[in-house]
C-alpha cells in the first residue's frame, strides 16, 4: 500500500460524504419541509427529549421512570462529552446551505462546529439509554430520535456523517452510564426462598381490592381492564371510602379468600399493601401485589413491575416468601395500656425524626398544590424549622436528624437506599444521620462530594433488632409512607419469612435458596 493511501481514503470519504449530503438536498418529501426544521429546533437544548422524559414519568410506571432518568442521564453525558471534547478536537466547517432550499433553513444557523452533531448525540442517547430499562418506550421514541438525526443533514446544518459520528458518541453515552449504573435486567434476580402458592390460571379465588386514591398516576392502561382480561373470574372490589376504612375492606376480603382457599390481591402503593400484611399474616393467605401508586416500592423490589407481571405469577403459581418488619411499643408490665398496645408492620422502612415530618407536611398540602410541589416545600421547610431528635437507641444516647430502618439490606445510589436484593435476608438495614453543629449542611457536603461512609455524622449497620428509649412526647414515626404517633419506647425486629408473595419469573436463573 502507498503512503498516499491514508489520503486517498479521507478525500473518497470526503466525496461520498458530500455526494450523500446532496442528495439529501437535492430531494423532497411532502410534509418534511415543514415538519423537519420545526422538529430540529425543537430538539435544540435537549428541550424535546426533556419533554419526553416528563411525559414518561408521568403516565408510566417504576420501570417508565427508570427509563426516563437513564435516559437524560445518557444524554447529559453524551452532551458534555461532544461540547468539551468533540467540537474542540475536530473544527469541521458547516456545510454551505446553495443547496438546501430556502424553506428548510432554521431560524437560527449554528456556528460552532459541524462535527460531530450534538442533536444527534443527544436523541441517540436518550433512545438507547430508555430503551435498556424499557425496550417499549426505547421502540415508540426511536422514529423521532431518527427523525431528528435526520432533520439535521435535511436542514443543511450537518453531514451526513456528523450524524453518524454523533449518533456512536450517544450510544457510547448511554452504555457508558449503564456501565456506572447498572440496569436492572443487568443485576442478579434476587435471592429469595420460593414458596408453594396456588396456581389460579383463570383467577377462580383470587379477591383483589382496588384502591383508586393511592396516588397513581394516570396510566397507560386501565389496571382493572387488565386484570380482568388476564384473570376473568377474580373478585374485584373497587374500595370506596364509605364502604369503611381500607384495611377492613382489606380484612374481609382475606377472610373470603380464606375460605376457598384462595388469594388476596391489592392494588395500590405502598400504603395500600402495607394495609394487607396483618390480614393476609392472620387469615394465612398468599398475597398478590398489583403496583398501582406513585412508586410501589415493595412491587419494584420484588420484580413485579406491571399488573401483566402479576397475573401470570398468580396464574402459574410462582410465589416467594419475605421478611415482614414489625414495630412493637414497649410498655411497663402492668400498664394499662399494655392490652391495647398493637405493633405495627412494615415491608420497606421505618423512621424517625425528619423523614415523618416531612410526609405529613407533604400529605397536609398535597390536595392543595400537588404531590411534587407540596414535596419541596415540605422538603424546605424541614431543612429550616426541624431540630434533631433526641432519643436513646440500643442503649446510647443519640441526637439525630433521621433513623432509617429498613426490612432488607439496600443497595445504595450516593445517600439514597435505592433497591434490595433480598427481601427475606433477616436483617433491618440501620441509618442514623446525627445532628450536631451545622450537621444538616455538613451531612449534604459530605454526601454530595461521595465520602458518606468515612464521615462520624452518618452510621449505618446491618441489625437483627433496634430498640429506642426515651421518645418525646409529640414523635412521629413513618412505615411504609404512613405516618402515626410514635409511643415513647419501641422495638424494631422482623417477622422472618412470614409472608407468601407472588412474583413473576425470572428470565435469567435464579438464586432462590
Amino acid at each position: 500500500m502507498s503512503d498516499h493511501s491514508p489520503g486517498r481514503v479521507r478525500r473518497l470519504l470526503r466525496t461520498l460524504d458530500h455526494a450523500a449530503f446532496h442528495k439529501v438536498a437535492a430531494r423532497s418529501w411532502p410534509g418534511a419541509e415543514r415538519a423537519l426544521p420545526r422538529l430540529s429546533h425543537s430538539a435544540n437544548h435537549g428541550l424535546l427529549w426533556f419533554g419526553v422524559a416528563a411525559g414518561m414519568w408521568a403516565v408510566g410506571g417504576t420501570r417508565e421512570r427508570r427509563a426516563a432518568v437513564r435516559g437524560v442521564a445518557s444524554l447529559a453525558l453524551a452532551s458534555a462529552t461532544v461540547n468539551t471534547l468533540g467540537k474542540g478536537a475536530v473544527r469541521r466547517t458547516r456545510p454551505v446551505l446553495d443547496a438546501v432550499p430556502v424553506i428548510r433553513h432554521l431560524p437560527r444557523q449554528p456556528v460552532t462546529s459541524s462535527f460531530p452533531s450534538g442533536h444527534a448525540a443527544s436523541a441517540v442517547a436518550f433512545t438507547v439509554g430508555a430503551a435498556l430499562e424499557s425496550r417499549r418506550w426505547g421502540a415508540a421514541i426511536a422514529p423521532v430520535a431518527a427523525s431528528v438525526a435526520f432533520s439535521r443533514v435535511y436542514t443543511g446544518v450537518h453531514y451526513p456523517s456528523d450524524v453518524l459520528a454523533g449518533a456512536g458518541l450517544g450510544a457510547g453515552a448511554a452504555f457508558a452510564v449503564r456501565g456506572l449504573v447498572p440496569s436492572r435486567s443487568q443485576l442478579p434476580p434476587p435471592a429469595r426462598p420460593r414458596a408453594d402458592a396456588p396456581a389460579l390460571p383463570d383467577g377462580e379465588g383470587l379477591f383483589v381490592v382496588v384502591n383508586p386514591s393511592s396516588g397513581a398516576q394516570p396510566q397507560l392502561a386501565d389496571p382493572v381492564r387488565q386484570l380482568k382480561i388476564a384473570l376473568p373470574r377474580a373478585e374485584v372490589i373497587i374500595y370506596e371510602p364509605d364502604a369503611g376504612p381500607l384495611p377492613q375492606v382489606i380484612a374481609e376480603a382475606a377472610r373470603d379468600a380464606a375460605r376457598c382457599g384462595g388469594v388476596l390481591g391489592v392494588c395500590g402503593g405502598d400504603g395500600t399493601v402495607n394495609a394487607a400484611v396483618v390480614p393476609a399474616l392472620e387469615y394465612g393467605v398468599p398475597l398478590m401485589v398489583l403496583p398501582g401508586g406513585t412508586f410501589n416500592h415493595f412491587a419494584a423490589d420484588l420484580g413485579t413491575e406491571s399488573v401483566t407481571e402479576a397475573c401470570a405469577a398468580v396464574a402459574r403459581g410462582t410465589a416467594v416468601r419475605v421478611d415482614v418488619g414489625r414495630v412493637s411499643p414497649i410498655l411497663a408490665p402492668h400498664s394499662p395500656a399494655r392490652a391495647e398496645a398493637e405493633p405495627v408492620y412494615f415491608l420497606n422502612t421505618f423512621s424517625l425524626g425528619s423523614y415523618p415530618d416531612l410526609v405529613r407536611l407533604r400529605e397536609h398540602w398535597s390536595p392543595k398544590i400537588g404531590g411534587p410541589a407540596a414535596t419541596l416545600l415540605a422538603v424546605g421547610r424541614v431543612l429550616r424549622t426541624t431540630e434533631p431528635l433526641r432519643a436513646v437507641v440500643n442503649g446510647r444516647r443519640r441526637a439525630m436528624w433521621l433513623l432509617f430502618a429498613g426490612n432488607g439490606a439496600y443497595r445504595n445510589v450516593g445517600i439514597a437506599p435505592v433497591r434490595r436484593h433480598d427481601l427475606a435476608d433477616g436483617l433491618l438495614d440501620v441509618r442514623i444521620a446525627h445532628g450536631g453543629h451545622f450537621a444538616r449542611t455538613r451531612l449534604l457536603a459530605t454526601a454530595l462530594a461521595g465520602g458518606l461512609a468515612r464521615t462520624r455524622l452518618y452510621a449505618s449497620a446491618h441489625s437483627r433488632h433496634l430498640v429506642v428509649t426515651d421518645l418525646p412526647e409529640g414523635t412521629h414515626m413513618a412505615y411504609d409512607g404512613e405516618v402515626r404517633d410514635a409511643p415513647a419506647a419501641l422495638r424494631v425486629d422482623k417477622l422472618l419469612e412470614a409472608l407468601t408473595v407472588y412474583r413473576p419469573v425470572e428470565e435469567r436463573p435464579a438464586l432462590d435458596r
